[in-house]
């Protein structure tokens, strides 16, 4: 059979804003985020109304993602849709929320929906309060302000918080944006957001320090150097746990950390205070993991306490 023949051309496929159950979507906060998961809604049919954009970048985004979305304050965009979309940063949430309740944008029924994966439902009680339906979706992903973002949305796993009646809701918004939905009780969202901080933010801090110190060592391309060693060692991790720890912490080889610290100290002491705590967490995964016997441990413990006693 030739499936070319009986698929449907183009012009002939059915319009995703002709699906059932289509929102008007107000984004407030036209963001990295923001503006790319507001793109992912219009494209499977949810249409945006409305968009609040500060700053002549998030008008920028705006304008390439979300065409024709008129530009008002965040106000006009909530009471404008069925689905308020709040992208905005972690601190600034709660305030916009409790200042848009005191003006009477929200209404009864309404999905308010925020992306902060440190928040819960409990920086949405004053839109639940005036009967507005909360959720709190957070997309396990990390946005550069660069095209390739929403293509990075398929098959990402959310964190999705909300009261039980509005779960399924919640799960087919993750859903039709290409996303898998994970549960997360609203209790262990600061938890839930940590582990994400420590997985993304923390892993550049420390991939873009190890890049500082080969280059400090002369090493011209240190991003090429440390590529195929990274993701090798993040894959291991990924599947095998502490199973994958190697180098001479997991060994014990006291010595070898010591010639590092001291490397550390006359070259770039500025990475001295991390490489012991490093050091130490890795120590204590390895003896829990019984990778390294604690007798063996001792004179490398010993050398950790020395350098953070002089630091």
């Amino acid at each position: 059979m030739d499936h070319a023949q009986n698929s449907p051309s183009p012009a002939e496929r059915p319009d995703p804003a002709d699906r059932p159950g289509r929102l008007t979507v107000g984004l407030v906060g036209a963001g990295r985020a923001g503006s790319v998961l507001a793109a992912a809604l219009a494209r499977v049919g949810h249409r945006t109304v409305a968009v609040s954009a500060v700053s002549s970048a998030s008008r920028e985004r705006a304008a390439q993602r979300l065409p024709g979305a008129p530009i008002v304050p965040p106000d006009s965009v909530v009471a404008a849709a069925d689905l308020a979309l709040l992208a905005v940063p972690d601190d600034a949430l709660e305030p916009l929320v409790t200042g848009l309740a005191e003006v009477g944008a929200f209404r009864p029924g309404q999905l308010v929906v925020h992306i902060c994966g440190a928040h819960g439902l409990d920086v949405l009680q004053p839109a639940t309060r005036a009967g507005a339906l909360p959720l709190a979706l957070h997309p396990i992903m990390t946005f550069t302000g660069r095209d390739e973002d929403e293509s990075r949305l398929a098959g990402v796993h959310w964190g999705v918080t909300t009261v039980p009646e509005l779960r399924p809701v919640g799960e087919a918004l993750v859903v039709e944006m290409g996303g898998e939905p994970l549960w997360v009780a609203d209790a262990q969202r600061p938890l839930y957001h940590a582990a994400l901080v420590v997985a993304a933010n923390h892993l550049v801090t420390l991939i873009n320090d190890a890049v500082d110190l080969l280059r400090a060592a002369g090493v011209e391309r240190p991003g090429a150097a440390l590529a195929p060693l990274a993701g090798a060692a993040l894959d291991n991790a990924l599947r095998s746990g502490d199973a994958a720890l190697t180098g001479p912490v997991s060994r014990g080889d006291a010595g070898t950390v010591a010639n590092h610290l001291d490397a550390l100290r006359g070259r770039q002491p500025s990475a001295v205070a991390g490489y012991l705590a490093m050091a130490r967490r890795t120590a204590d995964r390895a003896i829990a993991a019984g990778r390294l016997d604690p007798a063996a441990a001792e004179n490398l413990l010993d050398v950790l306490g020395d350098h953070s006693a002089a630091t």
